[in-house]
């Protein structure tokens, strides 16, 4: 079975159990966590993965560095170093948190501009695009990127809306291209 596969049933395991619990938005801001924490540390995979450290050691740091999290956060991290599938945690995270925007009707997309937005802009924007995709709210990630010269593009998913000048170039020297055939 693919990690994906894997990755998506445990993160629907999880979502059920807060759902059930009322407890998806604690479960949420532990997740957020987690996996911030998997970024920042490239040791934490090699830790937990590897087969000289005892899956006890493994879950006895797990329950010290996650000191406070619900029994349920801890439960699934220790489950996957019991069935030596720790490295899927920053997978499942992923999954479990796009489960629980699409529930309470948030979309994430990124925006690239030229310059880095404001949080007027930033907010202006994901009040605009929740509108148009009939959603409570957007969370926008900005990224800054020249080649687009001016505007912005945003990514939303497998969607791209393209409103720089350089996007806006390419389909003009496309349109004469294919007028001049």
């Amino acid at each position: 079975m693919s990690e994906a596969v894997v990755a998506k049933r445990y993160a629907e395991a999880l979502f059920q159990l807060g759902t059930e619990k009322s407890t998806l938005d604690n479960l949420d801001q532990e997740a957020l966590v987690v996996q911030k924490v998997f970024e920042q540390n490239k040791k934490l995979h090699s830790f937990l993965t590897h087969p000289g450290v005892t899956n006890d050691k493994k879950k006895q740091f797990i329950t010290e560095v996650f000191k406070g999290f619900s029994a349920d956060m801890l439960n699934t991290m220790k489950l996957l170093v019991e069935r030596n599938r720790a490295e899927l945690m920053p997978l499942i995270v992923e999954q479990f948190i796009h489960l629980s925007n699409d529930a309470k009707g948030i979309a994430e997309a990124t925006v690239y501009s030229v310059r880095t937005l404001s949080d007027n802009e930033i907010q202006k924007l994901s009040n605009t695009f929740a509108k148009r995709f009939d959603k409570k709210a957007i969370k926008l990630e900005n990224k800054v990127d020249p080649s687009i010269i001016g505007g912005i593009k945003l990514r939303m998913g497998n969607s791209i809306y393209d409103g720089s000048i350089s996007g806006k170039l390419k389909r003009i020297e496309r349109s004469i291209v294919t007028a001049n055939k």
